[in-house]
C-alpha cells in the first residue's frame, strides 16, 4: 500500500477543522489540525495528534497546556495560515480576535466551540505523536456553520 493513496482513502472521511494553540513564555504557538476528537465522558478526555517534526510538537510538549478553537467556515483563511510551517511566531495571532483562556492560552473569538486542556497523556503514533487532554475549559463563543475538510479540500456543510 503507498501513501498516496492512504491519504485518498482517509480523506474521504469528513473531518470538522480545529486550530490547537499552545503557549511556552511570552510566545504563542498554533497549528491547524484535522485530527482532533472526544476520547472520554468520565473523565473529561479529548485528543489531538501533532506531526514529530513540527515545531508546534515540541512547544505542546514543553508548555503541558493548550487549546482547541473549532473552526467556523468564516475563517478558512486562519486555517490555511496556520497549516503552513515556517510562520513567524510574533504577531501570528494578530489577524484574528482572540482571548486568553484559563491556562493563558489564545482562544479565537470567532469559534463555534473552545476546549482548554492540561496534557494528561502522549503516545507514539508513527510520525505523529497523540496527545490527550483533560478538559479544564470549554466554550460556545459563536454560531455559524463549520468549516469542513473531505476529499483533500475545504467544503461547506
Amino acid at each position: 500500500m503507498d501513501r498516496e493513496t492512504y491519504r485518498k482513502v482517509v480523506g474521504r472521511f469528513a473531518t470538522g477543522v480545529v486550530i490547537v494553540t499552545t503557549r511556552v513564555g511570552d510566545v504563542d504557538h498554533a497549528m491547524t489540525v484535522n485530527s482532533f476528537t472526544s476520547v472520554s465522558l468520565d473523565p473529561l478526555l479529548v485528543l489531538f495528534c501533532a506531526e514529530k517534526v513540527a515545531r508546534f510538537h515540541d512547544a505542546v510538549l514543553e508548555s503541558g497546556v493548550w487549546g482547541v478553537s473549532v473552526l467556523p467556515a468564516a475563517m478558512r483563511d486562519a486555517s490555511q495560515f496556520f497549516a503552513h510551517r515556517g510562520r513567524p511566531l510574533n504577531g501570528q495571532l494578530a489577524r484574528w480576535p482572540h482571548h486568553r483562556g484559563g491556562s493563558g492560552v489564545a482562544l479565537f473569538d470567532a469559534a463555534l466551540a473552545t476546549v482548554e486542556c492540561d496534557t494528561h497523556a502522549v503516545y507514539p503514533g508513527g510520525d505523529h505523536s497523540i496527545i490527550v487532554g483533560a478538559v479544564t475549559g470549554l466554550g460556545m463563543p459563536a454560531e455559524g456553520p463549520p468549516l469542513i475538510y473531505h476529499d483533500g479540500a475545504y467544503k461547506n456543510l
